[in-house]
């Protein structure tokens, strides 16, 4: 899905992910493939509006790698 917009997990990222599947999996309001999606997205709306902090050169690779900030939402955002 990621790949689709040219976006990717980095390591780290990919472990927060699993991380999040692994707790919200098991809760009734999880809808398989629908929350994947939504998680997937949700991330790249957070990635797409933090700021490129202390970098004075944003690279491609910035622009389309999600971290673990991005996957793991502050309870109080969106």
């Amino acid at each position: 899905m990621l790949d689709r917009s040219s976006y990717y997990l980095s390591d780290d990222a990919m472990a927060a992910f699993r991380d999040y599947l692994s707790l919200h999996g098991t809760q009734s309001h999880f809808a398989n493939a629908r929350s994947v999606r939504n998680a997937l997205e949700a991330a790249r709306l957070r990635h797409a509006s933090a700021s490129p902090a202390n970098l004075t050169v944003v690279s491609m690779d910035d622009l389309t790698r999600l971290e673990p900030s991005d996957v793991l939402a502050d309870p109080d955002a969106m």
